[in-house]
């Protein structure tokens, strides 16, 4: 166990002596949950301990410091883990709360997510779609050795706009509402496909149902998953989904893998169903940090029309301090006897 105490310089103080009573321990587990460490016990209102644990729990010490936390940090929680004893929030340092067995944890725990991760997605959405259109790589690989095929003013090298496209979005969250504005700024038209009807619809052209979403697809070039998994999105984008789409069609995951169907979304691509697809998010994850894993069980990596990224889309620095800023307030507020933000209902 790696165990530090910080002392926040915003200490509170009580006629001149600490407030004890408010003082927390705080919990990091796991290499993911540890991350957001640095400079972490600045942001705090009062002196806290703040306590790094590995993801796997194997000693007896690590254990009764994890079932003794206030707040945990982390990505995964099951009855395989220590029962925490004096939890009063279980913090997730992203959106998604897939790994967390929620009838596990104590009823009166809080559970918290946070995001701050939508304006890097969009980046990455906006990148890769341009790469499509603008193929700057592969002009200066061609220039280096005399060809100048992209030249203004030839016939072969001419190339297509993305702004003369139609993408449609399902889920219209952080995510999808980000990729929204930046896909109207370059002048797409924007289908988007939720559960309920946003009230700001000045950055869509098309509504639809999500129940309906399948109806969207044969509109737009361009589709982009941004659902987080649950009971209710597990395989929703399946064969019968990639059959609606265009032939030339664009697919890309940035939300949770398993919101699309695995086979399905291989056999697409392998059968030319669709024309290319960004996957960020996957089916299979390296269990230790230098593990060499591949990220499905068919081979994606075999195939020339998808482009494989290890779920990189969020991962900035600027969603980093964004999340620290939201998990410092809500341990701010939780010392303070108030509700924290983003708090899931049980």
């Amino acid at each position: 166990m790696l165990k530090f105490c910080e002392i926040s310089e915003n200490i509170k103080a009580k006629n001149n002596n600490y407030v004890w009573e408010d003082f927390v321990k705080v919990v990091f587990h796991g290499a993911n949950a540890s991350t957001f460490y640095p400079g972490f016990a600045e942001l705090l209102d009062a002196t806290h301990e703040l306590v790094l644990l590995p993801d796997h729990l194997g000693s007896e010490a690590d254990r009764e410091t994890y079932a003794t936390a206030d707040v945990i940090m982390g990505i995964k929680f099951d009855d395989s883990f220590p029962s925490p004893r004096n939890l009063k929030l279980y913090q997730v340092p992203g959106a998604g709360y897939d790994g967390i067995r929620v009838p596990d944890l104590p009823v009166s725990v809080n559970l918290c997510n946070c995001f701050g991760h939508e304006i890097a997605i969009a980046e990455y959405a906006m990148c890769a779609l341009l790469s499509r259109h603008v193929p700057l790589a592969d002009a200066d690989a061609r220039l280096r050795q005399g060809d100048w095929k992209y030249w203004a003013g030839g016939p072969s090298g001419m190339r297509t706009e993305l702004g003369s496209t139609t993408i449609g979005i399902l889920g219209y969250g952080h995510i999808g509402n980000a990729i929204a504005q930046r896909a109207k700024a370059f002048g797409m038209r924007v289908h988007v496909a939720n559960r309920s009807r946003p009230e700001d619809q000045s950055q869509i052209d098309a509504f639809h149902a999500i129940d309906d979403f399948r109806e969207m697809l044969a509109h737009v070039d361009v589709i982009v998953n941004t659902l987080p998994l649950a009971a209710n999105t597990t395989g929703l984008v399946d064969g019968k989904a990639f059959a609606s789409m265009k032939p030339h069609a664009v697919f890309m995951n940035v939300g949770r893998g398993g919101v699309v169907d695995e086979e399905a979304l291989f056999k697409a691509l392998k059968d030319g169903l669709i024309g290319h697809a960004f996957i960020d998010t996957w089916y299979q994850y390296p269990t230790a940090p230098d593990a060499e894993t591949f990220p499905s069980r068919f081979s994606f990596h075999e195939l020339g029309n998808v482009t494989m990224t290890p779920h990189m889309s969020g991962w900035t620095h600027g969603t980093i301090d964004r999340r620290k800023h939201t998990m410092a307030e809500n341990i701010n507020l939780i010392s303070q006897g108030k509700e924290p933000v983003n708090r899931i209902k049980r």
